[in-house]
C-alpha cells in the first residue's frame, strides 16, 4: 500500500536592488536572510553530515569529493526557522524550504507563508544597504519566479517522500509524460524564450526552455526532466526522495495545489503498480518544449508506439486513472477535492483556456498582458512587456501585479490570510516539522545544528547530543507537545527521550 506523501517545496527567489545594480546578488541574499534572522537571539547552524547532492538514485556515487558550504567562511546566511522551515543562500538567491507537510493543502499555506517572509526580510534588509555615491535610495526586489529574462534560470523544486521499495526506472517511466504534460495547468507563464523564436512571444512556463536531458543529476546545467539525487533526508532503507527540478514557482494558490497534489496521487499509483503501460514520448525534451510554447494546449506530441497525443489528453489519461485509484483503494482524504480541481481545469483548458483567468497563473499574467499589449499597442518584445512579466512576482502585497489582482477579488484563493501569517511562525503539527519548530523556538540558545532528520542538541556535556529524526510522519504535535511543555531544558528532553 502507498506511503503518506510527505511533501514540501524549495523556491529561490529572484533578488535585485533597484538603483544599485553593481550590487553583488550573493551579499544582497546574504542581507535578506540575515536581517530576517537578527533576533538577538543564537542562531543553529545546518548540520550536512547527512547530505551528499552526489548520489545518484540510479544505484551509484557521481566522481568528486563533497563538501558541507564553507558558509562560516564567506559570510552566507542560512537559518532555520521556528515553523521547521529552511531560510538560506543558495548561489546567488535568497532560498526558501517548507517544512515537511502531510498533504497539498498545509504544503500551500506554507510556500505562502515563504513569500511573506521573503517580503518582511526585504523590508528588514532596506536600512541597511549601503546608501553612498547614490542620489536615490536603493530598494530590494523579491520576486518568486524562475528566469531573469536575461538566459538565467532559479529553480522551483518539489519533494515528495516514495517509498523505496519501488524501482526508479519504474518511477521515472511513468512520471516523464505526466511532466511533460501537466505544465498546461501549472505553467507560471513567460514573456519570451530562450531559442529566439519570434512565434513564441508568451509560453505557458518559465522553466521548461532551460531543461535539456531526460533523466540526470544536475540542477544547474544540463537540467534533466527526472533529476535522480537521492537524499532521503530520512531512512534511506524506508524511503526516497523525488527531488522534482521540473516546476514553476506559483504565485496561484490552487497551482501549486494542483501541482502537489496530483503528483503525490501519481507517485501514489505508482507504488501500488496501479498504472498501466506509460505513454512513452518519442522525444520528451522536445515534447517539454513544444507543449511550453503552445498557448491553445492542443499541440499533438509524439509517442515512441507512432501515435500522437496532446498535453491535455495525456492528463486525462492520468485523471481518469486517478480517479479509479480513489474508487478502489484507500486513497488520502484530500484527494477527492484534488481530482475534482484537476477536471475542472482540464474541462476549462479544452474549452477555453482563458476562462481560467484569475486561477491558473500562465492564463492570468497572459490576460494582464494582453490588456496593456492592446491597451497602449505594444509589441511583446517591448521592455514594458517584460518589466510587467517581473512584476506580477513581486511578493510585496501592495505592489507585486498578482497580490494587487489577489486584493481586488480577481484572484480566486485557497487558504485565509490567517492561517499564511500562522505559518509565517508556527510548524505543521502533523509531521516532524513541530518537534523540530518548537526545539528552535524553546531551546534555541541549546541547539546546536539542526537539519531534516536531525537535531543536535548542546546540553553541556563532553559531546553533543543527536536526536535523530528519521521519519517525516513522526514528530508531530500529538507525539511531542506535552514532552516539550513539561521540560524546561533541552538537557531534560534528551534525558527524556533516552528513557
Amino acid at each position: 500500500m502507498a506511503i503518506t506523501k510527505y511533501l514540501g517545496t524549495e523556491t529561490e527567489y529572484g533578488i535585485s536592488v533597484i538603483g544599485r545594480p553593481d550590487f553583488n546578488p550573493v551579499l544582497a541574499s546574504s542581507l535578506v536572510v540575515n536581517a530576517y534572522s537578527a533576533d538577538g537571539r543564537p542562531r543553529a547552524r545546518w548540520d550536512y553530515e547527512e547530505e551528499n547532492p552526489l548520489r545518484d538514485a540510479r544505484g551509484f556515487t557521481q566522481p568528486g569529493a563533497h563538501e558541507a558550504p564553507p558558509e562560516d567562511d564567506i559570510g552566507l546566511a542560512n537559518s532555520i526557522l521556528t515553523n521547521g522551515a529552511r531560510f538560506y543562500v543558495d548561489h546567488a538567491h535568497p532560498e526558501y524550504s517548507s517544512p515537511e507537510c502531510s498533504n497539498p493543502r498545509d504544503a500551500v499555506i506554507w510556500d505562502k507563508a515563504g513569500e511573506r517572509i521573503l517580503e518582511i526580510a526585504a523590508a528588514k534588509a532596506q536600512p541597511l544597504l549601503p546608501s553612498a555615491g547614490t542620489e536615490q535610495p536603493a530598494r530590494i526586489l523579491i520576486t518568486k519566479n524562475n528566469t531573469d529574462g536575461k538566459g538565467a534560470a532559479y529553480g522551483m523544486h518539489e519533494n515528495y517522500i516514495v517509498d523505496r521499495a519501488i524501482p526508479f526506472g519504474e518511477i521515472v517511466r511513468q512520471i516523464t509524460p505526466f511532466f511533460v504534460s501537466r505544465q498546461i495547468m501549472v505553467g507560471a507563464g513567460r514573456v519570451g524564450n530562450e531559442f529566439e523564436l519570434e512565434e513564441v512571444p508568451y509560453q505557458l512556463t518559465q522553466r521548461a526552455d532551460f531543461f535539456e536531458v531526460e533523466v540526470g543529476l544536475e540542477t544547474t546545467l544540463k537540467r534533466p526532466i527526472v533529476n535522480t539525487r537521492d537524499e532521503p533526508h530520512a531512512d534511506p532503507e524506508r524511503f526516497r526522495r523525488l527531488h522534482v527540478i521540473i516546476g514553476d514557482a506559483n504565485m496561484s494558490e490552487f497551482c501549486t495545489y494542483l501541482k502537489l497534489g496530483s503528483t503525490a496521487l501519481v507517485l501514489s499509483m505508482v507504488e501500488d503498480g496501479f498504472l498501466p503501460e506509460a505513454p512513452a514520448l518519442a522525444t520528451a525534451v522536445k515534447s517539454l518544449h513544444a507543449v511550453s510554447h503552445d498557448l491553445t494546449c492542443q499541440q499533438a506530441v509524439d509517442l515512441k508506439d507512432g501515435r500522437t497525443a496532446t498535453p491535455i489528453e495525456l492528463q486525462w489519461h492520468y485523471l481518469d486513472q486517478a480517479k479509479k485509484y480513489c474508487e478502489e483503494r484507500d486513497a488520502a482524504p484530500w484527494a477527492p477535492d484534488v481530482l475534482a480541481l484537476w477536471e475542472r481545469v482540464l474541462v476549462a483548458l479544452e474549452d477555453d483556456p482563458m476562462s481560467l483567468d484569475g486561477t491558473v497563473d500562465w492564463v492570468t499574467k497572459y490576460r494582464l498582458l494582453q490588456r496593456y499589449v492592446d491597451r497602449d499597442g505594444l509589441a511583446w518584445t517591448a521592455s514594458k512587456i517584460k518589466l510587467i512579466d517581473v512584476q506580477y512576482h513581486d511578493v510585496r502585497r501592495d505592489k507585486g501585479l498578482y497580490n494587487t489582482l489577489a486584493a481586488g477579488g480577481r484572484i480566486e484563493r485557497l487558504v485565509d490570510e490567517a492561517e499564511v501569517q500562522r505559518a509565517i511562525a508556527n510548524p505543521p503539527e502533523d509531521t516532524r516539522a513541530y518537534f523540530r519548530g518548537r526545539c528552535l523556538d524553546k531551546f534555541r540558545g541549546e541547539v546546536a545544528a539542526a537539519g531534516w532528520d536531525s537535531i543536535i542538541f548542546d546540553t553541556g556535556k563532553d559531546t553533543l547530543q543527536r536526536v535523530p529524526m528519521m521519519d517525516p510522519g513522526r514528530g508531530g504535535r500529538a507525539m511531542t507537545q506535552e514532552l516539550i511543555d513539561r521540560c524546561d531544558t533541552a538537557a531534560e528532553l534528551v534525558a527524556a527521550l533516552q528513557s
